[in-house]
C-alpha cells in the first residue's frame, strides 16, 4: 500500500491511499477518514459507496461527512467504484466500464478480468483495512448514493451479519427493470436474467430484508426517479413489515446538495447502530 495523501480533517486525517488488488488486477484507490478517537482504540467503519461516473473522491470532497463522523467516532470508507487503467476494459458510455462498475463480479468478456468489485469489497479491501488500520472490523455499516445505494442495499442484504445497519441516498432500487441495471447486467454478468436478481435491492428485500436497521432518502424532484424506481424497493419494504424509514424528501434532486443535506442524520444512524 502507498500514501497519495493525508491531511488533519476534524481533529483525524483524512487519507487517500493505493493498493494492487489481486481481485481487481490493477492498482486501486480509497479514501479513508480516521477521526481523532482511532489514535486511541480501534473505531468502527461506515462504507460509502458512490455512483455512476465516480471516484472516491466524490463523497470524500462533497458530502461534508467527515466532521458528523468524527462527532461520533467512526471511520468513513470511500472505494472507487471500479478497477481502472489503460489494460482495464472500458466504453465511451459513461454508464458502462470504467467508473460504472455496479459492484457485480462480472462474468462476461471483456470485464470479467478486472471487475471483481462485489469480491473486491467484500475481501480484499476489508484485509487491507483491518491490516493497516486502526479499525474495528467487527462493526460495520454501510452507505452509498445512486449506483453506490443499490451497492450498499444488495450487499448489506446478501452478507447478513456484516453490517449492523444500511442506508441509501437515491438507490438504484430494481436495476432488473431499469435501464440502469438491465444494460450493465447484461454487459458484465451475461443474458441469463436469473443471475441479476442477486443484485437486485427490491427482490432482496422482498425475499430477504435486513435484519438491522434501514435508512432510505430519496429527493422528490429527482430527475433520474423513472430509473431509480423508488416504489419497487419501498413496496417490498412494506410487503415484509421491514423495519426502516423510507422518506421521499420534496424537491430535492440527485446531486451532492441533496446528500449533503441528510448527509448528517444518516452518519448520526450509523453511530447509533455501531455504538449499539
Amino acid at each position: 500500500m502507498r500514501v497519495i495523501s493525508e491531511n488533519r480533517c476534524f481533529g483525524g486525517v483524512q487519507g487517500v491511499y493505493a493498493h494492487a488488488s489481486a481481485v481487481t488486477k490493477c492498482e486501486m484507490t480509497f479514501g479513508l477518514f480516521l477521526p481523532e478517537a482511532a489514535a486511541r482504540a480501534p473505531v468502527p467503519v461506515l462504507w460509502y459507496l458512490s455512483g455512476l461516473t465516480c471516484s472516491h473522491e466524490n463523497a470524500m470532497f462533497k458530502a461534508g461527512a467527515q466532521g458528523w463522523a468524527a462527532e461520533q467516532g467512526i471511520a468513513l470508507v470511500f472505494p472507487d467504484t471500479s478497477p481502472r487503467g489503460a489494460a482495464v476494459a472500458d466504453d465511451p458510455a459513461y454508464d458502462l466500464g470504467q467508473g460504472a462498475g455496479f459492484y457485480v463480479n462480472a462474468t462476461e468478456a471483456p470485464w470479467a478480468e478486472h471487475f471483481q468489485m462485489w469480491d473486491y469489497l467484500t475481501e480484499d479491501l476489508p484485509e487491507v483495512l483491518a491490516e493497516d488500520f486502526a479499525l474495528d472490523m467487527s462493526r460495520q455499516a454501510i452507505t452509498g448514493h445512486s449506483m453506490g445505494g443499490h451497492g450498499a442495499l444488495t450487499l448489506a442484504m446478501a452478507l447478513p451479519g456484516r453490517f449492523r445497519s444500511v442506508s441509501a441516498f437515491a438507490p438504484i432500487c430494481n436495476p432488473c427493470g431499469s435501464d440502469w441495471g438491465r444494460k450493465q447486467f447484461g454487459a458484465y454478468l451475461g443474458a441469463d436474467e436469473a443471475r441479476w436478481q442477486a443484485h437486485d435491492a427490491s427482490l432482496l428485500m422482498a425475499a430477504r430484508g435486513f435484519n438491522g436497521p434501514v435508512l432510505v432518502d430519496q429527493g422528490g424532484g429527482d430527475e433520474f426517479l423513472d430509473l431509480l424506481r423508488p416504489e419497487t424497493l419501498f413496496a417490498a419494504a412494506a410487503a415484509r413489515r421491514q423495519a426502516g424509514s423510507f422518506r421521499i424528501q420534496p424537491g430535492y434532486d440527485h446531486s451532492y446538495f441533496f446528500v449533503a443535506s441528510f448527509i448528517a442524520e444518516h452518519v448520526r444512524f450509523h453511530g447509533a447502530a455501531l455504538r449499539g
